[in-house]
């Protein structure tokens, strides 16, 4: 199986480059200073799970791309979806699949649009990882995973021949037959985490120490699982158990990757992750006034970035 991972960032790079030691048939595809600094001081991972460094990773820059492949690893930001799309199209023949790691449901559409549905799976991912100042990819703890399904439920020979693909990497990679209510459950999780961390500016232990914060944090949660039950997915009990758990644990450090880019002064997917939320809340007459709040304070800071 040819698999071309669209940049080789944090989570692109920390997936690819697992495949990659495990001696599968990768290629990142980069932009020029990224070519560069793979091409010089290598593919760097260190991580709980064991570092490595790999030598010249096979690398393509989207001028240069003049072949097919069998999957295309998405996991770009939102707000770079269109410009990733323009530069992997022609990687996109008739037989390959795509398989997206964004958050939220919104760049299904997106990618539904330019290239069909049939060619696009489901799929999410659960991971912390960074680049830091050497352009090095660290991961921040050891949890790992990443799942993937045909949209439609169905265990299909591709799926199966990417979880054989993936499975070699050791990251936990899974096909999911109810990939869709995975995407959802993630994106409550997510979204209730980002709202409420990047709102008050502080991890989840900081905001349950003040007074309202569990009714807070659990008030983001509500409105996040009433726009998912609207849509069909309602979150599980088991998984709604999980998430209450995490989001109310008295001292955690928890906070959102959002949360992060604030704090570095990065751009952030408040469309994607919140306003995609509150337009579907919407339509379904669902009310999430502390939604409204949480983005307005968002697009505060994006203007303010300017």
């Amino acid at each position: 199986m040819r698999i071309l991972v669209v940049g080789a960032g944090a989570i692109g790079g920390y997936f690819g480059g697992r495949m990659l030691q495990a001696g599968r048939d990768v290629t990142f595809l980069v932009r020029p200073r990224r070519a560069t600094e793979l091409a010089s001081a290598g593919l760097v991972i260190k991580s709980p799970n064991g570092d490595v460094t790999l030598t010249a990773p096979p690398t393509v820059q989207a001028n240069k791309l003049d072949k097919t492949f069998d999957l295309v690893l998405l996991s770009c930001k939102a707000f770079d979806l269109d410009d990733a799309i323009a530069s992997f199209a022609p990687a996109v023949g008739p037989k390959t699949a795509i398989l997206p790691l964004l958050n939220g449901m919104r760049h299904l559409d997106v990618l539904d649009q330019r290239f069909g549905s049939s060619a696009v799976l489901g799929g999410l991912c659960a991971i912390a990882v960074t680049l830091d100042e050497h352009r090095e990819i660290v991961q921040l703890a050891p949890m790992q995973s990443l799942g993937f399904g045909e949209r439609d439920g169905k265990i299909s020979d591709r799926v199966r021949a990417i979880a054989d693909a993936m499975s070699s990497g050791k990251f936990g990679a899974a096909a999911s037959a109810q990939v869709i209510q995975d995407m959802w459950e993630k994106w409550v999780f997510l979204a209730s985490l980002a709202a409420s961390t990047c709102s008050m500016r502080a991890a989840v232990g900081h905001i349950l120490a003040a007074p309202g914060g569990k009714d807070f944090i659990l008030g983001i949660l509500e409105e996040c699982s009433a726009v998912a039950a609207a849509e069909g997915h309602s979150p599980t009990g088991p998984f709604f158990e999980r998430a209450r758990g995490m989001l109310t644990a008295e001292g955690s450090q928890l906070t959102a990757s959002m949360f992060r880019d604030i704090k570095a002064g990065a751009r952030v997917e408040a469309d994607h992750v919140i306003g995609d939320l509150i337009a579907r809340g919407e339509a379904a007459k669902v009310p999430v006034p502390k939604l409204r709040i949480v983005y307005t304070h968002l697009k505060t800071y994006e203007s303010q970035r300017g």
